[in-house]
């Protein structure tokens, strides 16, 4: 049973949450506010967070910062914001997606699904499992990366789009095909998404986050993993 961590203080749209999630065969945990949410998250350990950013005692951004100090849980933004900063700053801090309210149940539930993928291993290509370059190196069966001797605190989309290229190492992979990946076929022309992560991977793995070496961009196309 996958355990939710639902961070919502609007009372019926929890019980709608709660009702709907609790049908599927989720074990659901609800928190009004984000003291209770990070307790209840350190507490618990849930495998998928669904979080407000507008709670009663602190912004939902603080929220996401404060939980990618130490877990890499997807965390799925549920939030009347729909400005694009706003959708921008959340997925800097942390978030692995975000549903602008209102929003379908069936969409919220497709998204949690492939949230709950992006956790589970990506088939390796035969033969790789260790990926060493001059700055960094990736453990596929371990998903651990390190820099200068370091981890690298990699969060569940970056770990996948990271495996998705390394995995294909030289071949460009559409942003289409990403996005189906990482994101599911609704998100399939959300390639801001990609700009945001790509960036992040980069800022986190390459030497020169300006002038990648590794992650390369194919301007209109896609990306490539060079080694």
């Amino acid at each position: 049973m996958t355990r939710v961590l639902v961070v919502e203080d609007d009372p019926q749209l929890v019980r709608a949450l709660v009702i709907n999630l609790r049908a599927r065969r989720y074990g659901v945990e609800v928190a009004p506010d984000g003291a209770t949410a990070l307790r209840l998250a350190a507490a618990r350990r849930p495998e998928v967070v669904v979080l407000d950013l507008g709670l009663p005692d602190m912004d939902g951004v603080d929220v996401i910062k404060a939980l990618r100090g130490w877990t890499r849980v997807p965390i799925l933004v549920l939030s009347a914001r729909r400005a694009s900063d706003e959708k921008v700053a959340a997925l800097d801090a942390g978030a692995d997606d975000y549903i602008t309210k209102p929003f379908s149940m069936d969409e919220l539930l497709a998204r949690l699904r492939a949230a709950v993928r992006r956790t589970e291993t990506v088939p390796l290509a035969p033969g790789t499992t260790l990926v060493t370059t001059d700055d960094f190196t990736v453990d596929l069966l371990a998903r651990k990366a390190t820099r200068d001797g370091r981890d690298v605190r990699l969060t569940p989309t970056e770990w996948h789009l990271l495996e998705i290229l390394i995995c294909n190492p030289g071949r460009l992979i559409t942003q289409k095909h990403l996005l189906q990946e990482v994101w599911g076929a609704s998100h399939s022309n959300k390639t801001n998404y990609l700009r945001v992560y790509m960036a992040q991977l980069r800022r986190k793995l390459e030497a020169d986050p300006s002038h990648p070496r590794y992650l390369i961009t194919e301007p209109g196309l896609g990306y490539r993993f060079e080694t």
